[in-house]
């Protein structure tokens, strides 16, 4: 599995010829499905590769289920949260998250193995990012949107170095909880 991260809270995650883009920030970025965490509520639903909307999804055996944002979605704009289920590993997208989770919600995404979690003036606050991600218990967190990434993994207790790239399969992720991975924006 390799993820790769193109700013704000846009990420390619690709196993083999497969991939999936999160929250794209332009059309140039090509994937064979793409994932949107923050849509108008009036968007374009004909786009056959496009998940948009709270629900349940498969793909190429890839399992997505979405969960609406209530207290954070308004009548023109719906967030939206993802667990994307691939290769026996879940990926958890927390999007455009400002506020936190109903605890509910909470429950369906803990102990996933891979954690993209906004952190910024307009999402949530380092100390906030880290107390979600001590409740979730991933194997990782991946900081989107952050001016200072690294300051999750200070949140964290933890050093860590930038990373072009992630690079991983199940068995690396086995014993970690709570790991900060930083990527550098391509």
């Amino acid at each position: 599995m390799v993820i790769n991260y193109f700013g704000d809270g846009c990420f390619r995650v690709q196993s083999g010829e497969i991939s999936i883009l999160v929250d794209p920030n332009s059309n140039r970025l090509k994937a064979d499905a793409v994932i949107k965490t923050l849509t108008s509520a009036d968007a374009d639903m004909s786009q056959t590769n496009e998940i948009s909307f709270p629900g349940e999804y498969e793909f190429k055996g890839i399992q997505i289920q979405g969960w609406p944002v209530i207290g954070e979605s308004t009548e023109k704009f719906l967030k939206t949260v993802y667990l994307v289920k691939w290769e026996g590993m879940g990926f958890v997208f927390l999007g455009h998250l400002s506020n936190g989770l109903e605890p509910e919600v909470v429950e369906e995404l803990s102990e996933q193995d891979v954690l993209f979690v906004p952190i910024g003036d307009h999402f949530l606050s380092e100390d906030a990012a880290a107390k979600l991600a001590k409740k979730l218990e991933p194997s990782v967190v991946i900081p989107s949107f952050s001016k200072k990434p690294d300051s999750l993994a200070k949140a964290l207790g933890q050093k860590t170095e930038t990373q072009e790239k992630f690079v991983f399969k199940k068995k690396d992720l086995e014993n970690l909880k709570n790991k900060a991975v930083i990527l550098k924006s391509a």
